[in-house]
């Protein structure tokens, strides 16, 4: 028989146990899953191979968790510690050492983005691409490597315009690459519902076109109408006459004037001196644009002026389209 002192004894020892141990479980859940208030943007990288511990730690010098200790064997018990995926995290607002885990298994990495409008050539997306923050310091995409398998000379009009979402350990070459994808995938869409006796021999030519209705339109609602005009001209065997094409051949040396000089002299994309497309895309263009180029408005202008305001007067005579000239060029 027990004595009633050690009954007793034994009770008030249970109790202490369980209430240290209710306590310490009522600490490590509020070490876990109490939410700490981070009111400005705190940056996490995880380098590929990093430990728990190692994060754990982190996170607690950063302010993210409480106790890194808690954190450590809670991923550990969940099987969350081989799970961690390498990247840039972020956090902000309220945030538990739970949700924290989540992220971090779930590879919710922070990601950046770029807008490249339409009309842009390559070194254009190119610029805009190197110019951020998530970018530099990192090689700038060669296209003898990312575009050795397309057979062009060239990488213009290649890119398909559009905003494009990163993260950090992405690199330039893999934004271009996506950006090609894109424009194969647009061009291998569109170019089975062209429309009949198109003067183009391939999907690449129609490309082309596509650049030199994007860099004439002012107006989304006139890029049949101008794809038209260069399909009827072509189909004549007249020159082209787009000024977009000359500006492209004089490259960096043009200083925005356009000069008489500059349209009679012989370069692979003179439109007023050479026949048919030029060599290359001069720009990148869109899909509306490409597509506009696969289904050119019916009608019989040959000609086009810029009345000023974005629009064009459209023409069939030449000696129209000079009375257009005057109007809206001289003014007279």
């Amino acid at each position: 028989m027990f004595k009633r002192p050690v009954i007793w004894g034994f009770i008030l020892t249970l109790l202490v146990v369980g209430s240290l141990s209710y306590g310490l479980w009522r600490q490590v859940q509020a070490w876990l899953f109490e939410p700490v208030t981070v009111t400005e943007v705190q940056h996490l990288t995880i380098a590929p191979g990093s430990n728990m511990g190692s994060i754990a730690n982190q996170l607690q010098a950063m302010g993210l968790t409480k106790n890194a200790l808690a954190l450590r064997y809670y991923s550990r018990f969940n099987g969350y510690d081989q799970r961690i995926k390498a990247g840039e995290y972020a956090f902000v607002g309220d945030v538990t050492a739970a949700s924290i885990l989540t992220k971090l298994v779930t590879g919710d990495v922070l990601s950046y983005s770029i807008t490249v409008p339409e009309g842009q050539t390559y070194a254009q997306f190119n610029q805009i691409l190197m110019q951020h923050s998530a970018m530099q310091g990192k090689p700038e995409p060669v296209f003898a490597e990312w575009g050795a398998e397309s057979g062009f000379t060239s990488p213009e009009g290649l890119l398909f315009p559009s905003t494009y979402v990163f993260t950090r350990k992405q690199t330039p070459t893999q934004v271009v690459q996506q950006a090609w994808r894109r424009q194969e995938a647009i061009l291998a869409e569109l170019w089975p519902q062209r429309a009949e006796n198109l003067p183009y021999k391939s999907p690449y030519e129609a490309l082309i076109m596509a650049s030199i209705i994007e860099k004439e339109t002012g107006l989304a609602s006139e890029r049949e109408a101008i794809s038209g005009v260069f399909v009827r001209r072509l189909q004549k065997g007249m020159r082209l006459q787009t000024d977009p094409t000359v500006i492209y051949g004089i490259g960096d040396a043009f200083d925005g004037n356009l000069t008489r000089a500059h349209l009679r002299e012989k370069t692979p994309y003179n439109t007023y001196v050479i026949y048919g497309l030029p060599p290359t895309p001069i720009a990148l263009p869109g899909r509306d644009a490409i597509y506009a180029a696969l289904h050119p408005a019916d009608g019989d202008a040959l000609y086009f002026v810029s009345r000023g305001d974005g629009s064009h007067a459209f023409s069939a005579t030449l000696a129209q389209h000079q009375a257009y000239v005057r109007k809206y060029q001289l003014k007279k």
